[in-house]
């Protein structure tokens, strides 16, 4: 099923083969789909990607998210003949994408060395858990091996408590989103020199580059960061306090911020009081003035509290779950949730491409396919000239 759009995605002209599974390497390719690159998926014969049965609730829906905008074409790489059906199929390609344990494709001989020597300008795109050098690469890794090896588990949580995680795969689409990164700066670098290259994204270095200063603390300072619930050690205010109807989030952390929600409060001295005054006083004293907030906002509604941050100009919000989101002005004066019409599903809402570009902006072209192989005909046959009956007697062999 293809959305009609008149505006193509500023990599109209780039093709993707997306190799690998479940999220990280299928991730990046959302994005590079989003973005207007035609992303042909290589699935496994009649199983498919395990994503497609992934999702909370009765109804699978997240694989509609993310192989939008993707054609799928059956593929069984673990024989020699899916391994060259492939090898042809990327002859036509700009990037390839792939998630495999480092070794794989090499075993396969789809091996940088193989493609690069045939197609100098392809751009590989490699996510794995520990990279492909060094001691631990040849090690199974999923992103939540990379968020505790990169330094995120052990901070998230409450201090006396187990680490616990974010109630999403972070470390799977950080990586993917360092990929896409990486395929963009390649691309940029084709331009210029007509040359491809390999871009290698481990899921523990991809959280580690959002650990802020963990590292450099702990080598000046011999600081370790422990978990702080929900809070962030030293900035205060900056906490979801409690209110009569509800949860609500303000960010008064800097000086002319908290004099603001000092006034809001109705207690203005407070801005000027030397315990909350200035950015580390507040530090020191932030279990003490959480509670203090937490007092005020307690006999207030949400909505009360919130028009009070709008009349003072506090970063504030509320705690949005996904009926939220839907029923929000801005959200949908943005069109940051749109509704995709499914095979599977008929209309379904989720998010839109992001980020936004003025002149070229990502768009939801086509639904993600239902069925493994869907295109198989029009793939095969438009780039690699293969006919029904060669088609038929691959799938009689186990190629496709």
């Amino acid at each position: 099923m293809t959305m009609a759009s008149e505006n193509p995605g500023a990599l109209r002209n780039i093709r993707v083969v997306e190799l690998g599974q479940l999220l990280a390497g299928p991730f990046c390719g959302q994005l590079l789909g989003d973005m207007g690159a035609d992303v042909i998926k290589v699935e496994p014969p009649v199983t498919g990607d395990p994503m497609r049965e992934w999702g909370q609730g009765s109804e699978k829906v997240q694989w509609e998210v993310i192989a939008r905008n993707k054609r799928s074409v059956s593929a069984n790489l673990r024989v020699p003949e899916g391994q060259a059906l492939v090898k042809k199929l990327i002859a036509h390609a700009d990037v390839v994408i792939e998630n495999f344990k480092p070794g794989t494709m090499e075993k396969w001989g789809l091996g940088p060395d193989v493609l690069l020597a045939e197609k100098p300008d392809l751009i590989i795109a490699r996510m794995s858990g520990y990279g492909q050098t060094g001691p631990y690469s040849d090690r199974a890794g999923f992103g939540g091996i990379g968020e505790a090896m990169g330094g995120w588990r052990y901070i998230v949580g409450e201090p006396d408590r187990a680490p616990s995680r974010m109630g999403v795969s972070i470390g799977d689409t950080l990586t993917a989103t360092y990929g896409c990164m990486g395929v963009l700066a390649a691309l940029h670098e084709r331009a210029q020199t007509g040359r491809g290259q390999v871009i290698d994204a481990a899921l523990y270095e991809s959280v580690l580059q959002v650990m802020e200063g963990l590292v450099p603390e702990y080598d000046r300072m011999g600081l370790i960061r422990e978990r702080s619930g929900s809070v962030l050690k030293g900035i205060a205010p900056s906490n979801v306090y409690s209110c009569r109807d509800g949860e609500f989030m303000i960010g008064a952390n800097k000086d002319s911020l908290w004099k603001r929600l000092a006034s809001a409060m109705g207690r203005p001295e407070l801005g000027d009081d030397p315990r909350y005054a200035t950015h580390l006083a507040r530090g020191e004293n932030q279990d003490e003035l959480d509670e203090l907030i937490n007092q005020w906002t307690r006999t207030l509604t949400v909505d009360e509290v919130d028009a009070l941050m709008i009349e003072h100009s506090i970063p504030a919000g509320r705690v949005y779950r996904a009926p939220d989101m839907l029923a929000d002005p801005h959200f949908q004066a943005r069109e940051a949730i749109i509704e995709v019409e499914t095979e599977r599903f008929g209309p379904l809402k989720m998010q839109s491409s992001f980020p936004k570009l003025s002149a070229t902006p990502g768009t939801v072209r086509r639904a993600a396919p239902s069925r493994v192989g869907q295109h198989n005909a029009e793939v095969y046959g438009e780039l690699l000239g293969l006919g029904e009956a060669d088609l038929a007697q691959m799938a009689a062999n186990g190629v496709i």
